[in-house]
């Protein structure tokens, strides 16, 4: 996928331990930005943004209202809002009404980039208990974008992929050990 703009990856229990394995093989200079949405307690929490930094050479950091987007960075959504992302190519915070019982929700961003990006996003979703991720990723394959999922049988918690295939026509299903190398080929 030579225009990717834009990668979007979800998760909640046992995604973590996928991002930490994966982020050391991804690009530093990478063409685009990678926007996370980790389902998170509210609070204060940069430890997170510190145990992702130490994995990467990618810039890190967690998202402030009307960010800008830029490439070779990896933006995690703050706990407690959901992550939208605008027209301008910048990021906004939202405090409305919990989806899926989580805020951030994968499901509310995976639109957002879907609306903004069409054809041009990919969104991955990783290990979770819920179904949250599955709505977002039918509306990136309604406006051509491209949908992933993290296999199954290598999730801790593998109901939120599995639910995902059940109900999505995916583009592809990726072992841990092969994300690095497919997320480092979208942006040639």
């Amino acid at each position: 996928m030579e225009n990717c703009k834009a990668l979007v990856i979800g998760g909640s229990a046992g995604s973590l331990d996928v991002l930490l394995k994966v982020l050391p093989g991804i690009n530093p200079l990478l063409a685009f930005p990678i926007i996370l949405v980790l389902h998170r307690k509210p609070g204060k929490d940069s430890i997170l943004t510190g145990l992702l930094a130490s994995k990467t050479q990618l810039r890190v950091k967690e998202v402030e209202e009307k960010e800008k987007l830029l490439p070779a960075t990896l933006y995690i959504a703050p706990p407690d809002y959901h992550l939208l992302i605008e027209n301008d190519g910048t990021l906004s915070l939202d405090a409305s009404e919990k989806v899926n019982f989580s805020r951030p929700s994968i499901d509310v961003t995976f639109e957002s980039a879907a609306e903004v990006y069409g054809e041009n996003v990919v969104c991955l979703l990783l290990s979770g208990a819920n179904s949250d991720g599955t709505a977002g990723l039918q509306k990136v394959k309604e406006k051509g974008g491209r949908a992933l999922i993290q296999k199954p049988s290598s999730a801790v918690v593998s109901f939120m992929p599995e639910y995902a295939m059940e109900h999505v026509a995916v583009d592809a299903v990726l072992d841990t050990a092969e994300m690095p190398d497919y997320i480092n080929k979208l942006g040639k």
